[in-house]
C-alpha cells in the first residue's frame, strides 16, 4: 500500500485558525497539568483524527416500534441482502452489536483503511461527498466535480476528495491536491453528469472498494434504523424527557435529536421543534410522521425571539410565554469543528468566532422558557473552549438560577481545562474527545481495531464510546 494512502493529511485549516485552536489546547491551565509535550501531541492527534472516520457506525434504533433485538435482525438481514443485490461489492460480513449501556443503539465495526489499490481513470468530489464515502456513502451526481474526459457506465474508477475546493465543476485532468477515498463503477456517463439541462440526481459512482468499509444506509429500514452520531444519541438520554412533559429542541433540524425525545416520550406529551428553514422543518414533520411520533409540533421560527411578553399569547406555537417548558434541548449552531470525518475547513478565524455571542442569545431564550425545576440541556458539535465550557461559565454567572447536574450516561470524558471552572464542575461536564484515545497507528489500522469478528462487545462499546466525533454537553437545572 503506497505510503500517501496509509493515513490521510491532518485537517486543512487557515492558519489563524490553526494557531488559534493550538492556543485553546495549550492553555495556561493545561500546561499546569500537563507537560508543554504531551498537550501538543494531543492538538496534534485532534488534527489527524478530525480528518478519519470514527472507528463505529451508530444506529439509532427506533425502539418505540420495535425491540431493539428485532431491528437488530431486520437490519442484519437488510444488509445482507444489499449485499446480494449489489454484484459489485465485495462480500464481506457485517457485524451488528447491541451498545450494553444505551439501550437503542447499534454499533457496526468500520473496516478499515484497506490496500486498495489506485485506478489510472479518477473521479474528483467534493469534500463534503468525500467525507460521506469515508462513512459509506456511495458518490451521488451532484458531488461529483471531475470525471475523466470520456467515461462511461460501467467504467472502474479511482474517488478523490478535492482538499482545498479547488476543481471546477466539470473539469477533465484535475491536477490539484487531493486524496483518495476508494473505488468505484461509474453508473451514469461523463455527459450525464455535466451536460444535462435538468439537475442532476442519483448516484452517479456505485463504491465497489472504499478505503473504509461500513455499509451505505441509503433506504434501508427509514422508520426503524436511524444513522446518528453517538453523542448525538446521548444528548436525547441525558436531557432525560418523561412521558406527558412539555419540551423544546430549540435549534431542531435535521430532526434526529427531536425526534429522539419524542420516541423516548413513548409519543406522550408534547415536543415543540423550532427552526429558522422552512425546508428543514418540513422534513422535521415528515420523520416525524413516518416515525408515528405525532407529539412533535415543528415551526419555523427564530429561536431568539420565543419568548412573548403577552401572557395571553396562543401556546400553540411560537412565541411563547415565560416558563412554558418542562426541559429545553439547546443543540447550538456552532463551529463544528468537532465533525469526522472532516479533511478540510475553509473558515475564517472571524467565522469561527461568531458563534459564541449567537449561542448566549439563544441561552437567555432557553433559561426564560424554562420552567422552575426544569432542565436545559446544552450541546454543540465543537471543540473550543469559547463555545463549550466558557459558555457554561458564563451561565453560571449570568444566570444564579442554573446549577451543573449529573449526566446519565455518561460515557465520554470529562470538561476541558481552560474556562476557569472547578475540577466538580468539570466532572459534571462530558466532551468527547477522541484525541485522547486516538492514534495515527489507529488510522493505519496497525492496533486493535474491530476487525470483521470481534471478540467481544465490551472492548467494541469502549472503543465506540472514546472514538467519536468531537462534541460537548452539559446539563442544568433551574431552581
Amino acid at each position: 500500500m503506497p505510503e500517501e494512502m496509509s493515513i490521510f493529511p491532518r485537517i486543512a485549516l487557515k492558519p489563524e485558525v490553526h494557531d488559534y485552536l493550538r492556543n485553546v489546547f495549550i492553555n495556561k491551565e493545561v500546561l499546569a497539568a500537563v507537560s508543554q509535550g504531551e498537550a501538543e501531541q494531543r492538538f496534534q492527534r485532534l488534527l489527524s483524527c478530525l480528518s478519519h472516520p470514527p472507528a463505529l457506525t451508530c444506529v439509532r434504533a427506533s425502539t418505540h416500534l420495535a425491540s431493539l433485538e428485532e431491528i437488530q435482525h431486520r437490519l442484519g438481514e437488510e444488509l445482507k441482502q444489499q449485499q446480494k443485490c449489489d454484484s459489485q461489492s465485495e462480500d464481506i460480513a457485517v457485524t451488528i452489536l447491541p451498545h450494553p449501556h444505551i439501550p437503542d443503539v447499534l454499533l457496526l465495526p468500520v473496516i478499515g483503511p484497506r490496500p486498495v489499490v489506485q485506478l489510472s481513470s479518477e473521479v474528483i468530489v467534493g469534500a463534503q461527498c468525500g467525507s460521506a464515502v469515508l462513512r459509506g456513502a456511495h458518490v451521488f451526481a451532484p458531488g461529483i466535480l471531475a470525471t475523466p474526459k470520456f467515461m462511461k457506465t460501467g467504467d472502474a474508477v479511482s474517488v478523490f476528495s478535492d482538499l482545498e475546493g479547488k476543481c471546477t465543476r466539470g473539469n477533465k485532468d484535475f491536477k490539484g491536491k487531493r486524496v483518495f477515498v476508494g473505488n468505484g463503477v461509474a453508473e451514469m456517463d461523463r455527459a450525464d453528469i455535466f451536460c444535462s439541462d435538468e439537475p442532476v440526481k442519483g448516484v452517479g459512482v456505485r463504491m465497489v472498494e472504499p478505503l473504509y468499509q461500513s455499509p451505505s444506509f441509503d433506504g434501508v429500514l427509514p422508520s426503524l434504523a436511524f444513522l446518528q452520531n453517538l453523542p448525538s444519541v446521548v444528548v436525547g438520554h441525558v436531557l432525560g424527557p418523561r412521558p406527558g412533559e412539555r419540551i423544546l429542541d430549540m435549534c431542531a433540524a435535521p430532526g434526529g435529536k427531536t425526534c429522539h425525545i419524542a420516541a423516548l416520550m413513548g409519543g406522550q406529551g408534547e415536543v415543540v421543534a423550532l427552526d429558522k428553514i422552512r425546508g428543514k422543518v418540513e422534513r422535521i414533520r415528515q420523520n416525524a410522521k413516518a416515525l408515528h411520533l405525532d407529539c412533535i409540533k415543528a415551526h419555523c421560527f427564530n429561536s431568539i425571539k420565543a419568548v412573548c411578553t403577552d401572557q395571553v399569547q396562543d401556546t400553540e406555537g411560537p412565541p411563547f410565554p415565560p416558563q412554558s417548558f418542562d426541559r429545553v434541548l439547546l443543540d447550538a449552531p456552532c463551529s463544528g469543528l468537532g465533525q469526522r470525518p472532516s479533511m478540510v475547513c475553509t473558515w475564517n478565524l472571524k467565522e469561527i468566532c461568531s458563534y459564541q455571542p449567537l449561542q448566549r442569545k439563544l441561552f437567555h431564550t432557553a433559561e426564560r422558557l424554562l420552567k422552575r425545576g426544569g432542565v436545559l440541556v446544552y450541546s454543540t458539535c465543537t471543540v473550543t473552549l469559547a463555545e463549550n465550557e466558557e459558555q457554561v461559565a458564563w451561565a453560571l454567572n449570568t444566570f444564579p438560577c442554573l446549577t451543573l447536574q449529573p449526566q446519565e450516561p455518561h460515557i465520554g470524558a470529562e470538561g476541558m481545562l481552560g474556562a476557569g471552572l472547578s475540577p466538580e464542575q468539570l466532572r459534571l461536564l462530558q466532551r468527547f474527545s477522541p484525541e485522547l484515545v486516538w492514534s495515527a497507528a489507529e488510522a493505519r489500522g496497525e492496533d486493535d481495531s474491530p476487525t470483521e469478528q470481534p471478540e467481544s462487545p465490551t472492548p467494541l462499546a469502549h472503543r465506540a464510546n472514546k472514538d467519536t466525533i468531537g462534541f460537548f454537553i452539559a446539563k442544568f437545572l433551574k431552581s
